[in-house]
């Protein structure tokens, strides 16, 4: 298999993907599928059925199953061997998430201690500190905890007021303050700590539990994911020996940032999981369900949902896939000595913080759509303690705020992109101005566009691609330095970015199927992408109208709107027949197809 072509991130917005150069589900080597299967032997067998055990908070039978997880290697996808892991791929690791996103509440007790809990210390950490603490959390033998919220640090990270003072003798950082909302907090043996040394520079810490003065707060009661621990940290002179500092004295934000964006693509793989959890029990209780006479499966209306679901599991698992070993391409590119540089890999991994931002928040209302369908699905039962839905759709709603909410993710995506355009990293400008001569001319006749299965979906994409150009252009052009301030802007610009990453992710990967196995073979595939794009194009339309009529103030608005309409120019398909197609595939396996 040729290498594939490594993009700069949110360079998918100016450039033509090939199929060559994406990864998708289709392509898990033997190793993927077996690391799969074990992570989901695992949660048979030892999660599912102590759903009960793990809702009631019990540690020790919790610590056991991090413990068992380690055994299996499922903690330790992302150490290197020498530090007693397996040294696997991005892949791996987002199949373990996937499988763990079926486990309830220990999914986030388990992401936390792999995720955010243990790889600042995998990519910022010192040989020592390699030496000492990944193959304890790599076994499970300890919990690992990621502290950085405070009071009046969430979103604003770098605001945080927690203090380091190095000790009179030069042998300890005191550590003073509280953090808040801390996944494992009651169960913790290490924590990752930020603090600002001398009140000014932010800066990561290894903290173990053992250490004078750290504690923990009582339990919070919580809305869902009641299986966790979740309490403050607080610290008071807790004494942490200066060697303990992580990576280097204020370069915290470089650790805080870069493993959110980890923590970002990882938390939309274990939304993968979830959301074919919510699809296998929709349809398996619509097929049971009677009413009217009939299975409630064979009402248009419940195929509607079920395809729908089907279909965003599709576009959200492709997008999952894509990025995780775009991250593992850009990775490989480094060196023996710069993978063990923590600049190198923050570098590495911030290539595609754009893209991990669209996946934190495409998979977490991906979540969000389908739990609040399977409660639908199961009407009144759904509302009931005892069926399966009512949990899932209190677990699911935390989503949204983890790893960063989808606001300030939703920012991040236009900002950081406008940002690299200014710096010449991404040649966005360049594009914009190649649009405005371009557009005069648009859109070709689709008559002339090849007979292919997803070629006017293809040409259509390419379109809303210059539909968000014209839109962000003008938005650019007009607003300058104030666009930052204009939050409802650039809400719409990212909207039109997470669509335009989903519809290419689930088109590439649908004609990768198409082109290995044959049209017969690719048919949902295709189906299902003919019924996302159909659906999304008017979306992007409105958004950029939305986005035109706030910053063009003169007479050229309706110019402006005829151009956007010239892009769009699209003869809607029957979406009622795709989508049936999809929903029988889907009620005739009882479970999400592809």
């Amino acid at each position: 298999m040729a290498e594939r072509k490594i993009l700069a991130g949110g360079e998918f917005l100016i450039t033509d993907t090939s199929t060559n150069d994406v990864f998708t589900p289709e392509d898990f080597t033997r190793e993927h599928k077996m690391i799969f299967k074990a992570a989901a032997d695992f949660v048979k067998k030892e999660i599912q059925p102590n759903v009960e055990r793990i809702e009631a908070q019990e540690e020790q039978f919790v610590r056991r199953l991090i413990e068992m997880a380690g055994e299996l290697g499922l903690n330790a996808t992302d150490i290197a061997e020498e530090y007693g892991g397996e040294g696997m791929d991005k892949v791996s690791s987002c199949l373990v998430a996937e499988v763990m996103g079926q486990a309830p509440s220990f999914t986030v007790s388990h992401g936390a201690h792999t995720g955010i809990g243990t790889l600042p210390i995998v990519y910022f950490g010192n040989e020592a500190q390699k030496k000492k603490y990944l193959p304890k959390l790599s076994s499970g033998q300890w919990i690992a905890a990621y502290c950085l919220t405070e009071s009046s640090a969430g979103s604003d990270a770098l605001n945080a007021q927690s203090t380091a003072m190095l000790s009179e003798d030069g042998k300890y950082y005191l550590l003073n303050g509280e953090k808040i909302y801390i996944t494992n907090g009651a169960w913790a043996d290490v924590f990752i700590i930020y603090a600002k040394v001398d009140g000014e520079k932010f800066t990561g810490f290894i903290v173990e539990r053992s250490f004078p003065g750290i504690s923990h707060g009582v339990e919070e009661k919580k809305m869902g994911i009641k299986g966790s621990s979740t309490t403050s940290v607080v610290l008071k002179d807790a004494e942490v020996p200066v060697e303990n500092v992580l990576f280097e004295i204020g370069q915290g934000h470089k650790i805080a940032f870069n493993i959110l964006n980890i923590g970002r693509y990882k938390l939309c793989a274990g939304a993968v999981g979830g959301c074919k959890l919510a699809l296998a029990e929709a349809v398996k209780y619509a097929t049971m369900r009677e009413q009217f006479g009939k299975k409630i499966s064979s009402f248009g209306m419940i195929k509607n949902k079920l395809a729908d679901m089907c279909i965003r599991i599709f576009m959200t698992e492709s997008l999952t896939y894509r990025l995780a070993a775009a991250i593992d391409d850009k990775l490989s590119t480094l060196d023996t000595g710069a993978k063990n540089l923590g600049t190198e890999n923050a570098k590495a991994i911030e290539e595609y913080a754009i893209e991990c931002s669209i996946a934190k928040v495409y998979g977490s209302e991906c979540l969000d759509f389908c739990v609040d369908e399977l409660v639908q699905i199961f009407g009144g039962n759904g509302y009931i303690a005892e069926y399966p839905a009512e949990r899932m759709y209190r677990d699911s709603r935390i989503n949204r705020i983890f790893e960063g909410t989808n606001e300030i993710n939703r920012l991040l995506v236009p900002g950081t992109i406008v940002k690299r355009a200014m710096q010449g990293r991404l040649q966005l400008l360049d594009a914009i101005q190649a649009l405005s001569e371009e557009v005069k001319v648009y859109p070709p006749d689709l008559v002339n566009l090849d007979n292919t299965p997803l070629a006017v979906q293809e040409h259509m994409l390419r379109m809303c691609k210059k539909i968000l150009l014209m839109a962000s252009g003008t938005a650019v052009n007009k607003l300058l330095a104030n666009l930052a301030d204009e939050q409802e802007v650039l809400e719409m610009l990212a909207d039109m970015i997470i669509e335009i990453y989903a519809m290419e992710s689930g088109l590439l990967r649908a004609q990768k199927v198409l082109a290995a196995k044959g049209e017969e073979k690719a048919v949902h595939h295709i189906a299902a992408v003919k019924v996302y794009v159909n659906d999304t194009i008017p979306k992007i339309v409105h958004w950029a109208k939305q986005i035109l009529a706030f910053v063009v103030e003169d007479d050229s608005l309706a110019a402006q709107y005829a151009a956007v309409e010239k892009l769009a120019a699209y003869q809607p398909l029957d979406t009622i027949a795709l989508r049936r197609l999809i929903a029988e595939k889907v009620i005739k396996g009882k479970k999400y197809p592809f």
